[in-house]
């Protein structure tokens, strides 16, 4: 037997007793955690170590718990843009369409690809090494989601196991970034499955978990914030945090459209592509040198800033510059995401809003911790989404189940306004400013691959429009043919004509059959996807169109029943996923 079959027999095997079993399925997902964990553990490592190496930090000492940085050390982020410009075109990241884990899962079935996770993982560990104002939990939840998909992909599993699998990688790294396996589950449910799925539960749960305990065998430790709260969250707060959630979301949405516009702004400048995160680095030299807090994701500012009290004044000036700081960074080309700085910003925006309850009601009105826990989920929701991650982060990190009422409720506020006036979180959105249609990651490839060419019968038997209507009743009797396709002489689109019409009364035998046509400026192209079809035929009112090609040539038909028997087919087989039937 051959070293081939060797390794192909055990793995049929293997996957036959996945694809039958739940408990097979559970062990893979705790494989994948473990991996999932491992993996955050080295990116940590390595992004910490780098800037350390960099900006010649002390032991122990967090980047953005920096006092101070001599404008030398500054300038290593200006050199990080160098750097990053020249492994992006070392690795030709340019001609690269890079998936994330929510865009594999809602387009492609969870299928990612290692190559791609690799450039984005190395992108945003040279940025964040670099002191640049960005997170790196998009590297770890692309390496951990990646490890899912090609452990799910080499054992061929079904569609909707893959897109669970994907979804437990993407959790249980930040399960382990955070050492927080509920927020890490409903990172998963949330934002990388797009829906709660009964299926996905005890797999999520157990890759969490177990990249949970993975990381902090290696030495993680886990994300804690000290909860000395002197006025206890009480029911008669949740009002008061609900409009600290609006306040939230407003400024989510603020944040990301000012993204989007630097972005675009600095890409409409004569600056080669090569040039921006260097320029990037340079404008964020001065705004480091008034305070490091704004340098890197800002995990030992958070701390310090809860730790330590400090005037409404120094709060806003710290939240413009972090703000400011994040911004250029993602705006001017380097990689990372708003996870971590939505979660720094939103501590300081709960300071800022108790603080002026305060002033206006000359009293303590809630407590500027428990109000830094509520902005911080509330913005983090707004940028990121997900209400119960969020919720169950602050759950985990505080012990505080009378604060975790009132966080869910401004998540919950933050969530709702988001949703209804942007609709977008920060990935999406940057997918949407690329092309995409998507607003989560919800299961919407089957409809993309449900095209007009794939559905459409061919038509062979296109008419001559100016055919006089007594020659076409002779060549199709009532009963041969519900409908004739027409051209014109040029061999293009003409219009369809319903057989019965043509011998309706009143109508003169000798007038071209082109003149009870109907439906001669409404017409299908083969890449158009189910979704648009329906909607064409809604606006249409028509039971068939016709497909045509570029040059208005006939190729095919396509009725209304026959499409919407076929969305009825595949939502119910995505719904049987989803619910998992297995």
């Amino acid at each position: 037997m051959s070293l081939r079959s060797r390794l192909i027999i055990p793995l049929a095997r293997v996957r036959r007793g996945i694809r039958a079993s739940e408990f097979a399925l559970i062990a893979l997902a705790v494989a994948i955690g473990a991996a999932a964990g491992l993996g955050t553990v080295i990116l940590g490592a390595i992004a910490r170590t780098l800037q350390h190496w960099m900006f010649a930090l002390p032991t122990g000492q967090r980047l953005s718990a920096t006092d101070s940085l001599t404008w030398a050390q500054l300038a290593m982020v200006p050199v990080g843009g160098g750097v990053l410009s020249i492994f992006s075109w070392g690795v030709r990241s340019k001609r690269r369409r890079m998936v994330d884990a929510v865009e594999a899962n809602a387009l492609h079935g969870g299928r990612m690809s290692v190559s791609d996770s690799l450039v984005v993982s190395g992108q945003t560990l040279i940025s964040n090494g670099f002191g640049a104002s960005v997170g790196l939990e998009a590297a770890y939840a692309q390496m951990g989601s990646v490890i899912a998909s090609v452990a799910g992909a080499a054992l061929q599993l079904r569609r909707s196991d893959l897109r669970n699998l994907v979804g437990a990688g993407a959790g249980a790294s930040i399960a382990a970034a955070f050492g927080a396996p509920l927020a890490g589950a409903f990172y998963a449910f949330e934002i990388v499955i797009g829906a709660y799925t009964p299926s996905a539960i005890a797999p999520i749960a157990a890759a969490a978990i177990s990249a949970v305990f993975v990381s902090q065998l290696f030495g993680a430790q886990p994300y804690v914030i000290d909860s000395f709260a002197s006025i206890p969250a009480e029911t008669h707060h949740y009002l008061l945090f609900a409009g600290l959630g609006g306040a939230c979301a407003l400024i989510g949405i603020a944040l990301m459209r000012l993204v989007a516009l630097v972005e675009q702004g600095v890409r409409a400048t004569p600056v080669p592509d090569w040039m921006r995160p260097i320029l990037g680095g340079l404008l964020l030299m001065p705004i480091a040198f008034w305070s490091p807090q704004v340098l890197s994701s800002g995990h030992g500012a958070l701390h310090m800033d809860i730790a330590v009290g400090a005037s409404l004044g120094f709060v806003a000036l710290v939240f413009l510059a972090k703000a400011s700081a994040s911004i250029v960074s993602l705006g001017f080309g380097f990689r990372g995401g708003l996870f971590f700085a939505s979660l720094f910003l939103g501590t300081l925006i709960g300071h800022l809003f108790a603080g002026v309850l305060e002033w206006l009601a000359g009293y303590p009105v809630v407590d500027p911790h428990n109000a830094a826990m509520v902005g911080m989920a509330a913005l983090a929701v707004a940028v990121v989404g997900g209400p119960m991650t969020m919720a169950m982060l602050v759950l985990e990190a505080t012990q505080d189940f009378a604060l975790t009422g009132a966080v869910l409720a401004a998540a919950l506020v933050s969530s709702t306004i988001v949703r209804e006036t942007f609709g977008y979180s920060f990935s999406t959105w940057r997918l949407h400013l690329r092309g995409e249609t998507i607003k989560s990651a919800r299961d919407i490839g089957w409809i993309r691959t449900l095209t007009v060419g794939t559905m459409m019968r061919r038509e062979t038997r296109a008419t001559d429009s100016t055919l006089s209507i007594a020659a076409f009743r002779q060549r199709f009797p009532l009963g041969a043919t519900s409908r004739v396709v027409l051209v014109d002489g040029e061999q293009r689109y003409a219009g369809i004509v319903q057989t019965p019409a043509a011998y309706a009364d009143g109508l003169d035998p000798e007038a071209p059959v082109g003149s009870i046509a109907i439906n001669g400026d409404v017409a299908l192209s083969t890449e158009l996807d189910i979704a648009s079809v329906m909607k064409r035929f809604d606006a249409s009112g028509a039971d068939e169109l016709a497909v045509i090609d570029g040059a208005r040539h006939v190729i095919g038909i396509l009725s209304e029943s026959h499409v919407r028997r076929r969305y009825a087919e595949e939502l119910e087989k995505a719904q049987n996923d989803l619910f998992g039937e297995r």
